[in-house]
């Protein structure tokens, strides 16, 4: 046998054994809310081929390619267990393995290393918790997506209603062309249908209702069967207390703000600071996606060397509050063309971080440029470090932090030499770390963290949602604090 013909075969047998890994992850999903990951990545309804591709990514964090025929006795060890709601992540049950001195077998090893989410440990299933989207735009189609793909077995959070502004012919017929159809993120995972005479949109069996509403005060929820619902303002048309709790009708138990807070209004950054949410807040903030883009490697790096200022400077994809050619815009230089030119603009990130990270006294300051780019952004994060350190002592410390640590979910890692902003469209964390961007000199540390500022940021906002709703299921192995 050649060598091609021996790679050729090799690919084949992996494939066949990825094929054998995808209804095992879909009954696990929907029978007992079990989310299995690789390396803090979801395998529920990914393809054979992203299941491989998924592997073959390790080795830019790991060091090393997982292989399915790893990853697979693990899985499969998962089936035999009495299993609860949980996040499972069979790339961390190899990986430690791998370093496991007891001698235990694989179903040993699994069973003692998922003791928590089992038996007489496992949580209950949450009851079905009503989410609401007030506004239906970049953010709001982007969160309807990731709550739609989520639905699982219907135990978490359930996506009721969309509030947006009555509009002209056919307007819900094009709202659910939106949700089908995008030009960064493509198409809709699922079949979408339209019911006018309900005015609803069914996806993937999620029935939908889109309520036509100009203002808060028009809706009392509960004639839709709404109740104790999350209610998602995507609009930013109101960020102080006052103004939110204006969507506090009835039906309605919770506000969450997909942009920066106001005021008392907390500023959340899940991962970071999301545990200081008091069980009675109502109303609540995901700040921006630059803020969950720096705050977490901000704390990361300051748990560790310790941070004495810093300055965040964000090349910053452009957004539909720009004009296409030059028009008036209220902030300065705003105005023009955004596909045609490079904007100084301002950010409020800098300042957002004393809100997520208070015990952070550092000055830091922050600007940003607008670019002609689309989606995905880089936040280019300055430090002056507590103690003198090196450029690898940094990277390994931030690859140890992307795998292991509670922030793994917020903090990804990528060595890729020529990895550029599109590759990270879809990334589901709120920042990835360039390593082969990173700079270290003494006590001076600049990094550069690509974020995808719509699909990132709402994965975030997703998280926030499903810890104030109690839908929040834990990970094993536990991540290292």
């Amino acid at each position: 046998m050649t060598v091609k013909d021996d790679s050729f075969t090799n690919w084949k047998n992996r494939e066949e054994i990825a094929e054998s890994m995808i209804p095992i992850i879909g009954k696990l999903h929907r029978e007992r809310d079990v989310t299995v990951l690789l390396h803090s990545r979801s395998l529920v309804n990914k393809s054979v081929v992203s299941i491989l591709k998924t592997h073959r990514f390790a080795r830019q964090i790991a060091g090393e390619e997982l292989s399915v025929t790893e990853t697979l006795p693990f899985l499969q060890a998962l089936t035999t267990l009495d299993l609860g709601p949980s996040q499972i992540d069979i790339g961390m049950l190899a990986a430690t393995y791998k370093s496991d001195d007891r001698g235990l077998s694989v179903e040993e090893f699994t069973a003692s290393a998922v003791a928590g989410a089992t038996g007489a440990n496992k949580i209950e299933r949450a009851a079905g918790r009503d989410v609401v989207l007030y506004g239906f735009g970049r953010i709001g189609r982007l969160v309807a997506r990731l709550l739609i793909e989520k639905a699982g077995s219907g135990n978490g959070l359930r996506l009721r209603a969309i509030v947006v502004r009555g509009g002209g012919e056919a307007d819900l017929v094009k709202r659910a062309s939106l949700l089908r159809r995008d030009s960064i993120h493509g198409q809709f995972q699922g079949t979408i249908t339209v019911d006018e005479a309900t005015s609803t949109i069914i996806a993937n069996g999620n029935a939908i209702k889109v309520i036509y509403a100009n203002d808060p005060s028009e809706i009392d929820y509960t004639a839709y069967g709404i109740n104790d619902a999350i209610l998602i303002d995507n609009t930013g048309k109101w960020r102080d207390r006052e103004g939110l709790s204006l969507h506090l009708r009835p039906g309605i138990d919770k506000v969450v703000l997909t942009a920066p807070g106001k005021g008392d209004v907390p500023n959340i950054v899940h991962g970071v600071n999301h545990d200081t949410i008091k069980p009675d807040e109502q109303i609540l903030s995901c700040a921006s996606c630059t803020t969950n883009a720096i705050v977490p490697p901000l704390k990361a790096m300051d748990d560790e060397y310790g941070v004495l200022r810093g300055h965040v400077e964000t090349v910053h994809s452009f957004t539909n509050d720009q004009n296409l050619l030059d028009n008036y815009h209220k902030a300065d230089r705003r105005g023009r063309s955004a596909p045609l030119n490079m904007v100084i603009t301002e950010t409020g990130a800098a300042s957002a971080v004393a809100k997520a990270l208070p015990d952070l006294k550092a000055p830091i300051t922050g600007s940003s440029i607008r670019v002609p780019v689309p989606d995905v952004s880089i936040a280019i994060l300055s430090l002056r470090l507590g103690r003198e350190t090196t450029r690898e002592e940094v990277l390994d410390y931030l690859r140890d932090v992307s795998l292991h640590s509670p922030l793994k979910r917020q903090i990804d890692f990528t060595t890729a030499p020529d990895a550029v902003s599109m590759d990270f469209v879809g990334s589901r964390h709120a920042s990835i770390v360039d390593a082969g961007a990173t700079k270290v000199d003494g006590d001076n540390a600049i990094l550069y963290l690509w974020y995808d500022n719509e699909f990132g940021y709402s994965c975030q906002v997703i998280r926030v949602v499903q810890h104030v709703s109690g839908v929040e299921y834990p990970t094993y192995p536990v991540p290292l604090v």
